[in-house]
């Protein structure tokens, strides 16, 4: 244990130093932003109540720095409650610690790996060890470059829709079937029997972004219980950029997906993913849901 903190504290210094000022020049009136909204649901009916931050065991956050925007989600694994741990708390605490080292501007905008990885290893070397283990997807926009750089462990993921095709998405990453990519960390009773990813195997892309690209930013609850052509068709009903129609849009992705998750019936992309690895099985997949939908705008003071 104590030579992987070793590497994560010498890959977080070689990863992240201070965005400097060089890195977030700006030229104010060419520069593209997010517009993004938050939207969900927990998969367990009788938690209603939404805590900043949180969708069951989901978790994500928005943050801002200078001339960046950074945005994630994870989802944390629902198995962990076998060994009596809330899975929310693992990936709650991955996500709270990447939006507190953005907004003190400890992360690179090229590097959304290094952000993820510096995150992790905080908590490993956290005194009151956090138990768990998570996805992990985080994307950052550079405005004045108008480039989005994104990391990606696991089956959570995101898409970039432009004039209603897909232009760009991550890939997934599962060990088999139902098993993705995961940070875990565990106590010394069930070290050596739970899957634990290195951060750095998270899959990483750029890309020049446009005026007017959507970007939906999702936990497997929305990409297992909604087709592509079902998020695209929702998509293109969005017919202008004021934020209280992105925020509707995102509520109806989250809504359909929760509705298709608990019918039986539905050939979901989850049941028909199934069918191809062998696992006769048919329906939704009843999740935990969270939807981050962003539009690129245009910056204004």
């Amino acid at each position: 244990m104590q030579s992987v903190i070793v590497y994560g504290r010498m890959l977080t210094r070689a990863l992240l130093s201070p965005a400097t000022t060089q890195d977030l020049r700006t030229k104010r009136k060419r520069d593209l932003c997010l517009v993004s909204t938050a939207q969900g649901f927990s998969k367990d009916f009788n938690n209603s109540i939404h805590k900043k931050g949180l969708f069951g065991d989901d978790a994500y956050f928005i943050a801002r720095y200078k001339n960046v925007d950074v945005l994630g989600v994870a989802d944390g694994v629902g198995g962990w409650r076998d060994y009596g741990v809330d899975p929310s708390l693992f990936s709650s605490s991955l996500m709270k610690t990447c939006e507190r080292l953005v907004l003190a501007g400890r992360f690179k905008p090229t590097l959304p790996i290094g952000l993820i990885a510096a995150s992790y290893y905080e908590l490993l070397e956290s005194k009151g060890p956090i138990v768990g283990s998570s996805t992990a997807c985080v994307l950052i926009l550079d405005r004045p470059s108008r480039t989005l750089y994104s990391a990606n462990l696991g089956d959570s993921g995101f898409m970039v829709v432009r004039k209603g095709e897909i232009v760009h998405r991550s890939e997934e990453q599962q060990h088999y079937f139902n098993t993705p990519f995961q940070l875990s960390l565990a106590s010394p009773r069930e070290d050596g029997l739970v899957l634990s990813d290195s951060p750095e195997a998270a899959g990483f892309m750029s890309f020049l972004v446009e005026e007017g690209d959507l970007i939906v930013t999702a936990t497997d609850g929305l990409f297992d219980n909604l087709s592509d052509s079902m998020v695209l068709k929702e998509l293109s009903k969005l017919r202008d950029h004021k934020y209280e129609n992105i925020e509707r849009t995102a509520q109806n992705l989250a809504e359909q997906a929760q509705e298709l998750a608990f019918d039986p019936e539905y050939m979901s992309p989850f049941a028909t993913e199934a069918q191809q690895a062998g696992i006769d099985v048919k329906g939704g997949k009843p999740d935990d849901i969270t939807v981050l939908l962003s539009v690129v705008a245009l910056y204004a003071d």
